[in-house]
Order: C-alpha cells, then structure tokens, then sequence
C-alpha cells in the first residue's frame, strides 16, 4: 500500500512589529505631505502595517508527496496558478499566473501543493526572474523529478501605473531544469500545454 510522505513547509518565523510598522507608515505619509490625523485617514497607517505584513507572510503547508507506483512518466501541470507578489525595487504589486509542471521519476506530488510553493515565493518582496527560478529550483530539490518547467506571465504596477505607464503590458520568464533543459521536444510540448 503507497504511503505518503508530508513535510510542513513555513515561512521565515521572524516576528513582525505591527507597532513599529504603524509608525513608519504614519511617518512614511506624512513625509510625503498626507495627513493621517483626520477622521478617514486616522487608522490608514495600521491598516497598511496589516496589510504589509499580510503580504509578506505566507501561509504553511504540507508538502505532500506519493510513491509514483504507476510509474507515470508524463508531464504533470497546473496551469494558470492566479498568484501576487510586490516589486521589491518599488514595493509595487505585481500580480499574474504561473503554470508549473515536471516530469515525475519515483515519486509524484498532491496537486494543490503547486500553487501553495507558488505562493510560498510569491509572498515576500520579488523580483519575477527570481521568483520563477525559486519555484522550480524548489521542486527540483524537494521532489527530485526527471524535470521541472515554470512559466510566470505578469502585470508589474511599477511599470503600469508610473515611470513608463504601459498598461497592459506583461513580462513572460520562464525556468527549465533536468529534461524540459535538455530536451528539446520535451521543453516544447511543456510550452504548448502551458500556453494552452
């Protein structure tokens, strides 16, 4: 009988000070000339403090896995994982989907769990290049398959709505390891499943 195997995954267990936060939100708008003493902007600065610290703190899960006693040998893929993230350059949300797939040896793992490593990297502040390779790196590591493709498409706030303002634009990264690398069929049938 398969058994699986179930590890708790957790963020950095840092405390936060929503204190501290608080009054440097408060400090942060009132250097840029926004009051925060009037009746509607009273509570903004805890709600932000709230808010960034909701952001950046993923939630725990278990990473569960099952002996692959079918020896299944094909692509495995969730595609379209909705997912946010802010631009650590600007603190900006970036926000889009991640299609996420591999190739299983001796094990296979739950379903859901691809969208949960998704937002386990998503949810501290980001660049997408890195947020990508984070993702496949980690399965690669913790599942050991015979390959791992991660494909990210978003829409980045701190190009959208300031500096060059191009609404509607949306960057593409993509990470291949093991046989989606190496392979190019292989590399292309991921790519045609994941852009459907």
């Amino acid at each position: 009988m398969s058994t699986p195997t179930a590890t708790r995954v957790v963020a950095d267990s840092q405390a936060i000070d929503l204190d501290a936060a608080e009054l440097a939100a408060r400090n942060f708008l009132n250097a840029l000339n926004i009051a925060t003493d009037g009746e509607t902007m009273r509570d903004t600065p805890r709600r932000m403090a709230k808010a960034y610290a909701e952001f950046f703190t993923p939630r725990p899960f278990e990473l569960t896995t099952f002996p692959n006693d079918g020896s299944y040998d094909e692509l495995v893929l969730a595609r379209a994982i909705p997912f946010r993230s802010v631009c650590e350059h600007h603190l900006l949300p970036f926000f889009g989907t991640a299609t996420v797939g591999y190739l299983p040896d001796t094990r296979i793992l739950g379903l859901s769990k691809l969208a949960r490593i998704v937002e386990h990297f998503a949810l501290r502040p980001q660049v997408e290049e890195r947020l990508t390779k984070q993702v496949a790196d980690w399965i690669a590591e913790r599942l050991q398959p015979k390959g791992v493709g991660v494909l990210i498409e978003a829409e980045h706030t701190c190009m959208t709505l300031r500096g060059i303002r191009a609404t509607g634009a949306t960057t593409v990264t993509s990470a291949m390891l093991g046989r989606l690398r190496a392979d190019v069929r292989t590399r292309q049938e991921f790519l045609a499943v994941a852009r459907g």
